[in-house]
């Protein structure tokens, strides 16, 4: 095959392509404004699931052919956490804006591992203005990551390297029994973090909560003194901003005070409520997150970035470079050209090739300024004070946790042999509904109903139709009349 046979894979006819990308676009901005017309999540017909298992094409398809299939077989059946309705997790709502941020960065297709480019910038910006939203010092250093899963894991490498210095990283934490302490509503996350970091996760010692659902710090305390009796080696203590059960935020002040009389790690799992930072309103309730040694949150969930974008910020940012950094010939930098530049991402975190993810949240940041994001999660966390209230009105209903922030845990009451059944049966059958997704949890070793109340969208008219369907729901099941709805 000679050169002059083979063409590029940019369109033969840019304007019919140009025609068809607009013709994506509109799509996608009526599909986002017209939401509250579809339900918010539907089950997947098996003709539709059996389509995804085709064999790969060899030939090409026109555009305006995979358009239509997406508009067909794949949008239709999303999650549907865009929709005002979504309120089973804490899955942030997205912007138009973000939409738009999506497609400029997938035009430039950076690849943010390094390099001098103007994109690196855009994420050390991101970086700076964190160290200013959560009183970091100006030796903070961060990075962008898939979430706060993986932020979570970087987090544990760079305490290791600060528990024994860059040795670590050749010879590993050899015989050392190393343990790690959060609440026993920590989230999953963190046990994947200890399997893969190699630290085990045997090494998690759960603490028991106190009465308003936060890790108890005299309990840590006196577990922390029976391991160094055992000859265990206490390592990181994990506090939360905000519960992924019930939104309960742990004494930032109080663990943080601990660690440095222990001389532990202090990591702050911030996914759900960090960003409440933003809100004047919400801000004292995260007290002492400036002390964490690192802290780990998402712009995707109540930042309503769209997915993903994670974040990790580290107090000392050397402890960060020395983690991560790496003197591999092809990655030697100069002092001209494009190899030029001493803040390269690759040196920050595990990956060398990295999406643009800092394009949609420098965007969104612009587009609406902390004070009006701020505002919308303060909006949130009124709406879930609302449907506290409106649960407490309800003689079938029960409130089953405090709500510190925006998630709501309620069941439909029931006898106790069918009341964990009942409310399962009674969150299916509203998620096949399509008029709401709400989804469960275990408070105490109960089953509830759990309302997370992320999405900007959401209004007191969506809650009072959750409280309908639930009561009707509750009522129908109850009385046998049906198995599904």
């Amino acid at each position: 095959m000679t050169e002059s046979s083979l063409s590029s894979l940019d369109p033969d006819d840019w304007e019919s392509e140009r025609h068809q990308a607009h013709a994506m676009l509109d799509d996608l901005l009526d599909y986002v404004r017209n939401l509250t017309e579809r339900p918010v999540w539907q089950p997947i017909p098996v003709s539709v699931r059996r389509s995804f298992q085709e064999n790969s094409p060899c030939t090409g398809q026109p555009l305006e052919e995979i358009h239509q299939r997406f508009m067909r077989d794949i949008l239709p059946y999303a999650v549907g956490n865009a929709h005002p309705g979504f309120m089973g997790w804490a899955h942030g709502g997205g912007t138009v804006v973000g939409m738009l941020a999506e497609m400029l960065a997938g035009g430039l297709n950076a690849n943010l591992g390094g390099r001098d480019q103007i994109p690196v910038a855009v994420e050390q910006q991101i970086v700076r203005w964190a160290r200013e939203w959560f009183r970091f010092p100006e030796t903070a250093q961060g990075i962008f990551t898939t979430g706060t899963s993986q932020a979570t894991l970087m987090a544990l490498w760079v305490a290791r390297v600060a528990q024994w210095g860059e040795k670590v990283r050749q010879e590993g934490v050899g015989a050392h029994t190393l343990t790690v302490y959060a609440a026993s509503t920590v989230h999953g996350s963190l046990h994947k973090a200890l399997d893969l970091s190699g630290l085990g996760k045997k090494s998690l010692h759960l603490v028991a909560l106190d009465e308003s659902g936060r890790m108890d710090v005299s309990a840590l305390q006196v577990q922390i003194g029976k391991d160094r009796q055992a000859g265990l080696t206490p390592f990181m203590v994990v506090g939360s901003a905000g519960t992924v059960d019930t939104g309960a935020i742990d004494d930032l002040t109080a663990l943080a005070a601990l660690c440095r009389t222990q001389a532990l790690w202090f990591h702050v799992d911030g996914a759900l409520g960090a960003l409440g930072c933003w809100s004047a309103e919400l801000a004292p309730l995260f007290q002492g997150i400036e002390q964490a040694d690192s802290l780990a949150f998402d712009f995707h969930k109540w930042g309503q970035v769209p997915y993903d974008a994670g974040f990790l910020l580290i107090r000392a940012g050397s402890l960060q470079r020395q983690t991560f950094s790496s003197s591999d010939r092809y990655l030697a930098r100069e002092e001209r050209g494009t190899a030029a530049g001493e803040d390269w991402p690759c040196d920050l975190g595990p990956d060398l090739s990295r999406g643009f993810r800092a394009l949609k949240t420098w965007m969104t940041v612009r587009r609406y300024g902390t004070e009006r994001l701020g505002a919308i999660m303060a909006h949130t966390c009124a709406l879930a004070r609302f449907m506290a209230e409106r649960v407490g009105r309800e003689v079938s209903l029960e409130l089953m946790a405090p709500v510190t922030l925006n998630i709501v845990c309620f069941r439909h009451r029931a006898e106790p042999a069918q009341v964990d059944a009942l409310n399962a049966q009674i969150a299916i059958a509203l998620q096949e509904s399509g008029i709401a997704v709400l989804s469960t949890t275990l408070v105490r070793g109960q089953r509830v109903l759990r309302v997370a109340l992320v999405n900007h969208r959401t209004r007191v008219r969506d809650l009072e139709a959750l409280i309908c369907a639930v009561l009707h729901l509750g009522e129908r099941f109850s009385t046998g009349r049906i198995q599904s709805s």
